[in-house]
């Protein structure tokens, strides 16, 4: 083990997919063709884990053991359900509105660690991470979140709008922290229920999320650099929505 938690072999793959243990991907050799691979395959599907096809090369990097071709990373974080935590959420007799952070996309461990830090600190009820294309919630970023992302429940989902419309049913606004906003920060109305989107560090929130916000929130810059640090942007929305919930706005 190094950054992360590995589990090689085939058979060991399989067991612990089976064990119920949170699997973040499975890295397959290239050309690899058996009888068992194929009971992978099927296991993986089932349980919509991701997987890809790399060089050996690639495996013999992550570990000196007898691999049989096939490597899984486990995830140092348990995940929940969108669903549960929405129906969580409803029963709980608290006076502060939920907020949710979204991330779409974030690339990098360090940010997602420090946005992971800062959401824990302002009592956010959630993450929410794509299931693809995300930084790894591995040693690193647990480490930069002070293991904040221990605690804090998060949820990978696959569908992000099938997500987005979820939240909307149950009550709450999308606000979605861009540049292209025309919403000062500070007027958005953060006690009541709210999804806030932050984007990936170099694209931003993709085009067909932004369609579905109710809110595009920007902050003001006044300097040559476009943009902020994404997990700076985030510190400055959440602890927004923290003086709203607490009253002090």
């Amino acid at each position: 083990m190094n950054k992360q938690q590995i589990v090689y072999g085939l058979r060991p793959v399989i067991e612990v997919i089976g064990s119920g243990r949170q699997v973040e991907r499975v890295f397959i050799q290239n050309g690899l063709n058996s009888s068992l691979l194929n009971e992978l395959r099927t296991k993986l599907h089932e349980r919509d884990i991701p997987f890809q096809y790399v060089p050996v090369e690639k495996l013999n990097k992550m570990t000196s053991g007898n691999h049989q071709g096939v490597v899984a990373t486990i995830a140092a974080v348990e995940y929940r359900s969108f669903m549960q935590l929405m129906d969580d959420l409803q029963g709980q007799d608290t006076q502060a509105a939920p907020l949710i952070v979204m991330l779409d996309h974030i690339t990098d461990v360090r940010n997602m660690g420090a946005i992971g830090r800062t959401a824990e600190c302002t009592g956010v009820a959630a993450l929410v991470v794509p299931d693809r294309g995300s930084a790894a919630m591995n040693e690193d970023a647990i480490k930069t979140s002070s293991g904040a992302l221990l605690r804090l429940p998060i949820c990978r989902e696959q569908n992000f709008k099938t997500t987005i419309n979820l939240a909307k049913q149950y009550g709450f606004q999308i606000v979605a922290s861009t540049e292209k906003g025309a919403v000062h920060y500070r007027e958005v109305d953060f006690r009541q229920p709210t999804l806030l989107i932050l984007g990936n560090e170099e694209t931003g929130i993709s085009p067909e999320l932004l369609r579905m916000s109710d809110v595009r929130a920007k902050l003001p810059i006044v300097g040559e650099v476009a943009s902020l640090n994404v997990s700076v942007a985030a510190g400055v929305m959440m602890y927004e929505a923290l003086e709203q919930r607490l009253g002090k706005t």
